[in-house]
């Protein structure tokens, strides 16, 4: 068995030497009621512009499909900031597509206030373009009436 467990490492190094990529399992994701009972508990509230969580409307605000690391770090830069925050946008469709994307869980919006928006200029780096990079490499992005926050990881 021993044998067998060293022989998979080698075969997995040697592949990665040759230029071969190691798959990476899919995030983690939580269902809209597991994401909302999580921000709920870190005082984290939300507004849809609806009125609704419909995933597939998009003036609904919806956590369906999203990411666990993006709810963790929302509750993290709640704490670290100890700023009220509201999320404006989440898994919703109608946002800009791509790999890092709200609908495939890693973004969500939060509403602007001067806490949040002096607690990001005034701790992360930015690094151009009305954005700023934390030091979890998490983006932070104003627009012209929201955060657009892309996790990365939950710190």
């Amino acid at each position: 068995m021993f044998v067998r467990t060293i022989a998979a490492v080698i075969a997995m190094f040697a592949a990665l030497l040759m230029g071969a990529s190691v798959a990476s399992a899919a995030p983690a994701k939580y269902t809209h009621a597991q994401a909302t009972a999580q921000l709920s508990a870190a005082g984290i509230s939300w507004t849809s512009s609806g009125g609704c969580s419909d995933r597939n409307r998009p003036n609904c605000t919806s956590f369906e499909q999203i990411n666990q690391t993006t709810i963790a770090g929302a509750k993290t830069f709640k704490r670290a900031s100890g700023c009220a925050l509201t999320i404006t946008g989440g898994t919703e469709t109608g946002h800009a597509s791509g790999t890092y994307s709200h609908w495939n869980g890693y973004k969500v919006d939060y509403r602007l206030s001067s806490c949040v928006t002096n607690y990001i200029t005034g701790t992360f780096t930015s690094i151009g373009g009305n954005k700023w990079k934390s030091a979890a490499g998490n983006i932070y992005y104003r627009e012209s009436n929201h955060w657009d926050v892309t996790y990365h990881s939950a710190g």
